[in-house]
């Protein structure tokens, strides 16, 4: 009983500080406040400072990682009601995610083995373009440990969707599809958050290429890591 208490108090602590920091973002929309990169923070700030460690912050916090699938899942509807421009967008849609996830792994792959990496961390940060439920199968069926996946998935999602705005501002990237097609196949399920606050077809193409990526990734992880001796 005690430990089905601590961990709701631990869910409510996670949706708590997720809700303050996301009216935060909406007051003063500055990239660094992102909701996912400041919740994560005060979350770990918290933890340190009530000596709580990771692992009883996980009984509850597993809960929440498990409605990571059904949120996925959840972006079809929006794809649903965009279903005729997509179809004919088809090719220009398939060909950006084919080359950002291609680009993508290669170029992590070969930074990470130029600098020396560990063999199974360069395995686990491959797809890190890819959202976490896939990315997490992909890591583990290519030798490579999920937590580290999770870890390079976080990374390459904040990165992203706080360094696109300026990168589209500097490219002259106006596109709904330019601009959805970049943030879903790099920075999945957060860049698709922030191409929500582009427009809802932004959001749209940012949701199907989300999806595409983690389709064409999971092919692709074995393929390159076999062409390039990861």
């Amino acid at each position: 009983m005690q430990q089905v208490f601590f961990a709701f108090c631990m869910i409510l602590l996670t949706v708590v500080v997720y809700l303050a920091m996301s009216k935060l973002y909406k007051r003063y929309a500055y990239p660094f406040l992102l909701p996912i990169l400041t919740t994560t923070t005060v979350i770990i700030i918290i933890l340190v400072m009530l000596h709580i460690p990771y692992k009883n912050y996980m009984v509850g916090g597993q809960w929440v990682t498990s409605l990571l699938g059904p949120a996925v899942v959840a972006l079809a509807y929006p794809l649903y009601k965009q279903r005729r421009f997509l179809m004919n967008y088809l090719f220009t849609i398939v060909g950006g995610v084919l080359i950002a996830a291609i680009s993508g792994m290669v170029s992590v792959g070969l930074l990470a083995k130029l600098l020396g990496i560990n063999h199974t961390l360069i395995l686990s940060i491959i797809p890190k373009s890819l959202t976490t439920p896939v990315a997490i199968e992909v890591a583990e069926g290519l030798g490579g440990n999920a937590s580290m996946a999770i870890f390079g998935v976080m990374i390459a999602g904040i990165f992203g969707a706080i360094i696109a705005p300026t990168i589209f501002k500097f490219m002259k990237v106006h596109s709904p599809i330019g601009r959805g097609i970049a943030l879903g196949s790099n920075a999945h399920a957060m860049g698709t958050s922030k191409a929500a606050e582009y427009s809802e077809l932004t959001f749209s193409m940012s949701s199907v290429a989300m999806t595409l990526c983690a389709i064409i990734g999971t092919f692709l992880g074995p393929i390159i890591v076999w062409l390039f001796h990861f």
